[in-house]
């Protein structure tokens, strides 16, 4: 906190973004914006140049990402608070830069001023906030990471669900691991009896569902 007001940094490939951010934060005298930018790469520079207390970051960005620019920021400014901004909130993800960045929080782009505020008013006092949207999406993930550890579907087995995807036959995919045909189809009727699947498509909407592809 400089001069009793939070100090911001916002950083997203889509200037309309940023200045609808600002646009939000007219008013509030709690919040400041010392640093914007629409590439990642140079947010790591700015962050060298200024104080900043919060960083708002987009997720999805071209040569960096939102989690890689995290990470980097966790590493670099352990102090920096991290405020994730996506158009949906993808459970592993969010998950992922919680583990890897330890991000205060993740909000959709659709949420309006009052919800925004709340996020950083909470974040700035040293607190959490990810919208529900994005709480129940991190909910499935986590259910679908169990279901998939108690399912346990070997590495052979998963790489045989990508080859069936690609709609390889038994002697294809037999041929493109250098294993038998009986192997391959011992392989699919075990692959079937874990995934308590019948039949291509509906493996295949299983193995959708659950990241496996």
């Amino acid at each position: 906190m400089k001069n009793g007001k939070i100090a911001l940094a916002i950083v997203d490939d889509h200037q309309l973004v940023i200045d609808g951010l600002k646009s939000l934060l007219n008013g509030l005298d709690k919040f400041t914006v010392v640093a914007e930018c629409n590439r990642p790469t140079e947010m790591l520079r700015l962050l060298h140049e200024k104080h900043v207390d919060i960083l708002l970051t987009d997720v999805m960005m071209p040569v960096m990402n939102g989690a890689e620019l995290s990470k980097q920021v966790r590493e670099q400014f352990p102090d920096i608070k991290i405020l994730a901004l996506s158009m949906s909130g993808q459970g592993d993800l969010v998950n992922q830069m919680i583990d890897e960045a330890n991000i205060s929080g993740y909000v959709l782009k659709n949420i309006g001023k009052q919800e925004f505020v709340t996020a950083l008013t909470k974040i700035s006092e040293g607190g959490i906030y990810f919208s529900q949207d994005v709480l129940t999406e991190m909910t499935k993930a986590a259910e679908v990471r169990k279901e998939n550890e108690e399912i346990n579907l070997t590495a052979r087995e998963i790489e045989i669900i990508k080859l069936i995807e690609k709609e390889y036959s038994n002697r294809k995919i037999a041929d493109s691991l250098f294993l038998s045909e009986r192997t391959v189809e011992t392989h699919r009727k075990n692959i079937f009896r874990k995934t308590k699947t019948s039949s291509v498509i509906g493996l295949i909407k299983y193995a959708y569902e659950h990241k496996l592809i």
